[in-house]
């Protein structure tokens, strides 16, 4: 969806935000310190401080949190700050929002400023909005349409569960999504997850990614047709093979073999992992164009199940299948 910088792992300790991200003691469910009238009763939208900010950080290790900047003194920067509220409502608590009156928090502010500039953005390019996973902050790029804050939080979402991220914010978020319809139907209200799809949600938050694998596995034998089974089986599958990898380690050992299929295929699921999607295609095809026989087939066969977790829908997989026939042929 974007080229911007998507990746918790690439700018681990890139910006030290471990002072702002602790929480005082004693505090409050996240959210807490939120005040103004940005913030909601649900939960799911809240307006924080200082001290909010590392409630919502240390929140974002059971489900994705995204914090925005706005000024009150700027009223023209309330807009992406209302789209991206309007977005959270609708994923029915996937997704919490923490806003942030940068008059009243410069330091966080700063915080976002440093952030902006250790990943490398275009000069000039503001830092307002950054999603956290498992305290890890991940810069997000300029949101200009209800309809690319969707994206944005459906891509983060995503990205979350690929990473065992997989928890709802507290409370019944049901009846959240905006603008329901007034005759009651669902609308954008998330449906029920299928039992075995939340069995296998709840092995991942817990950390059992074999028991979730395994239900997984059990959804799609129930039902070959349930594309959903199939890509929450390929994420949990790329999960467990990219456990306890050193991502350091995995590159250089990449690098020094460039057609080394092992090497080469888990860097591509530690890309795929930490959102790189195309940087992952990229190097399996260029892997392709290198090999033959069977190393070349082992790389196209990883590719392709690649292409099953990120989802036959996504335009870079229809891109990256384009190329890997050219590659072929």
């Amino acid at each position: 969806m974007t080229s911007q910088p998507f990746n918790a792992a690439a700018l681990r300790g890139a910006v030290d935000l471990s002072a702002l991200a602790q929480p005082p003691a004693g505090q409050g469910a996240p959210g807490g310190g939120a005040t103004g009238a940005g913030g909601s009763t649900d939960g799911l939208v809240v307006d924080i401080d200082a001290q909010g900010f590392g409630t919502l950080v240390n929140a974002s290790s059971r489900y994705p949190v995204v914090i925005t900047l706005w000024a009150a003194s700027q009223p023209a920067s309330r807009g992406p700050v209302d789209q991206l509220a309007k977005a959270v409502r609708a994923q029915a608590g996937r997704v919490q929002l923490g806003v942030v009156d940068i008059d009243q928090a410069p330091e966080i502010a700063q915080a976002f400023q440093q952030l902006g500039q250790s990943a490398q953005l275009p000069a000039g390019t503001p830092m307002t909005t950054v999603a956290f996973l498992q305290g890890q902050p991940m810069p997000l790029p300029p949101i200009p349409s209800d309809e690319a804050a969707t994206q944005l939080l459906e891509e983060v979402v995503k990205i979350a569960v690929s990473n065992g991220v997989a928890g709802r914010v507290p409370g019944d978020h049901d009846a959240d999504a905006d603008e329901g319809p007034a005759d009651g139907s669902d609308g954008d209200v998330e449906a029920e997850l299928p039992p075995l799809h939340q069995e296998a949600y709840d092995a991942i938050e817990r950390g059992d990614l074999q028991a979730a694998a395994d239900a997984f596995t059990r959804a799609v034998e129930a039902d070959p047709t349930d594309a959903d089974a199939k890509l929450g089986l390929g994420q949990v599958t790329l999960m467990q093979r990219t456990a306890g990898v050193d991502l350091a380690a995995a590159r250089a050992k990449a690098a020094d073999a460039p057609t080394d299929v092992a090497a080469q295929t888990m860097v591509a699921d530690l890309d795929v992992l930490g959102g790189h999607v195309e940087d992952a295609f990229v190097r399996l095809i260029d892997l392709v164009r290198a090999t033959s026989d069977e190393e070349r087939n082992a790389a196209r066969e990883h590719l392709l199940g690649l292409f099953e977790v990120v989802g036959s829908t996504d335009e870079r997989v229809r891109k990256a299948r384009s190329a890997l026939t050219n590659a072929l042929f």
